[in-house]
């Protein structure tokens, strides 16, 4: 037995040196207690082979094979298995000792040798912080260890792996890792992935916390207002960005208040908590503080009590007048109006400054009307309204009615004034106070006596002024009819004289002479007198006896 085995160890060795190349490149990588096929190039039909030698660091025998005949070393027994068809060899349940070269002789195909590494598994990584609580701009190091053989190292953070750069170290074969100046940006987690050629393993994460801030502390209200009326709620809310969350003070006007925390609620807020309000953040692991641009909370008083004071009960006219708008609340602003239409101000209506006193220097009846006085501030309004009544007058006083009427007609005057408040009228007659003391002056039947100058005379008890106007009334007696002409002679001598008298029923008469063809006039020979009811002819001549027959026999028109 023993010369068989030189003889194939022999053999063996000359197969390496002729032939090599039978086997993969390699090497082959296996872990400990697992198994390791290592396959051959050859096929079934490159079979049958006369002799193969499976050897271990080229000294240690393993298994040898002819076609009669298998010979297993017993150190590898149960521990291989041979595929005749290709002479490939499975090795099983690896120890560290199972690594080297393994050697390969076929006859009469050649031969051919490979590496076997064994690693021991990768297992229990784990990641040990120097320290997992930090202040920003410090450093941490993280130290990574695993069981396993020829072990590597990637760390990773919560989204890629993490490589070396001017703040971050990794040593120690790569199982350490070091960040220097941490910010809040490497605020995350940690992971090491460990690994060799048969197997890896990832630790669990380790959280990296960095304390900073406060910074960007800022203040907000809600609701968000530029105005709030008083007896409002109002919630202040303060936010920093900052590791551990801040602790919040608050201050009005420079004046720390008791309250704490990231809000503070105004309710039912007073005209008296009006303010300039910030807030301060302070961290208790950087022990520093920030505070917020104070932001200004302006209450607002409503307006109300509206009112409009006049400088005088009674306004007349031409006088000065001022209106007053008064009004309780903070900020008011005023605004005024006419008859529902924007204040037309002039040299003569004027308002003060502030809008609160409406000036009249001269107060005209056209100033007359609703003045309304609206007050507003950002949170209310309310107005007031005031009717200007401007006493004036009378004036433009007139009679209207007949002049002339009828004995027992009606008689109907009207006196009108322009007036306010209205006049109070009292009539007269030729001078003499008459009963009447309306507008209206009314008699139901005229009599002669009632011709005359009537007066009517308008007073206003306001203004203590009086205006007068008068018409002309001539009430006629009866109708003209009658109308009869008396001479004194009918029969008369040349160049002598005669009259002829004309008499009618009625009143107010006029008289007119007529011939036999025109109307007598008065000249140097004729006169008409008495009211034109006589007319006188003088030095009567022979030529003129037809007229006269004719003008005695005409009578005289109204």
């Amino acid at each position: 037995m023993a010369i068989l085995t030189c003889l194939i160890l022999a053999v063996a060795f000359t197969g390496l040196t002729e032939a090599a190349g039978i086997l993969p490149d390699g090497p082959l990588n296996a872990a400990v207690g697992g198994s390791v096929m290592i396959t051959t190039s050859l096929t079934e039909a490159d079979g049958p082979f006369n002799s193969v030698i499976w050897n271990f660091n080229i000294s240690n025998y393993i298994m040898s094979y002819n076609p009669s005949f298998t010979d297993i070393n017993p150190v590898y027994q149960d521990r291989i298995t041979f595929f005749p068809s290709t002479a490939s060899l499975e090795l099983r349940d690896l120890t560290l000792n199972d690594r080297g070269v393994y050697s390969v002789s076929v006859i009469p195909n050649g031969g051919g040798q490979i590496s076997l590494n064994i690693f021991v598994l990768v297992s229990s990584v784990t990641v040990t912080p120097q320290s997992a609580d930090l202040v920003e701009f410090s450093s941490f190091s993280l130290t990574c260890s695993s069981s396993g053989s020829s072990l590597s190292f990637i760390w990773m953070n919560s989204s890629s792996e993490v490589t070396s750069s001017d703040r971050v170290q990794i040593t120690d074969g790569g199982s350490t890792l070091t960040v220097v100046d941490v910010t809040r940006y490497d605020e995350q987690s940690y992971r090491c992935r460990v690994f060799n050629h048969v197997s890896e393993g990832i630790s669990d994460p380790v959280n990296i916390l960095v304390s900073y801030g406060p910074e960007n502390t800022k203040m907000s209200a809600s609701p968000s207002q530029e105005f709030y009326e008083e007896g409002s709620d109002i919630t202040l809310s303060c936010s920093a960005d900052s590791r551990p969350s801040a602790q919040f003070t608050w201050f009005v006007n420079g004046t720390k208040l008791p309250d704490s925390g990231p809000e503070l609620t105004l309710r039912n807020i007073q005209f008296s908590q009006r303010g300039d309000y910030s807030c301060q953040a302070f961290n208790s692991k950087t022990l520093t503080n920030e505070v917020s641009s104070s932001l200004s909370i302006s209450v607002i008083q409503k307006i109300s009590g509206v009112s409009i004071k006049a400088s005088t009960e009674q306004i007349i006219e031409g006088s000065s007048v001022t209106l007053t708008c008064e009004a309780s609340g903070s900020s008011p602003s005023r605004t005024w109006k006419k008859d529902g239409s924007d204040l037309n101000l002039s040299e003569d209506v004027t308002l003060s400054e502030d809008n609160t006193v409406l000036t009249f220097k001269a107060v005209k009846k056209e100033n007359s009307g609703e003045y309304v006085c609206l007050v507003r501030n950002p949170v209310s309004s309310s107005e007031a309204k005031f009717t200007i009544v401007v006493n004036y007058g009378p004036e433009n006083i007139q009679i209207e009615g007949k002049d002339l009427i009828n004995e027992n007609d009606q008689i109907k005057l009207i006196c009108s004034a322009e007036s306010t408040p209205s006049a109070t009228f009292t009539w007269r007659l030729n001078g003499s106070e008459i009963i009447g003391s309306s507008a209206e002056f009314l008699k139901e039947k005229a009599q002669s006596s009632d011709s005359g100058t009537y007066t009517c005379e308008a007073k206003n008890t306001v203004t203590e002024k009086q205006s007068t106007a008068e018409h002309e009334l001539h009430v006629q007696t009866a109708q003209v009819s009658s109308v009869t002409v008396t001479p004194q002679s009918a029969d008369l001598v040349e160049f002598s004289s005669f009259s002829l008298t004309c008499s009618s029923s009625g009143s107010s008469l006029s008289f007119i002479w007529m011939n036999s063809s025109s109307e007598v006039t008065s000249s140097d020979r004729v006169q008409i007198t008495d009211g034109g009811s006589t007319l006188t002819v003088a030095d009567v001549k022979k030529c003129l006896q037809v007229l006269m027959r004719v003008a005695l026999m005409q009578q005289c028109d109204r």
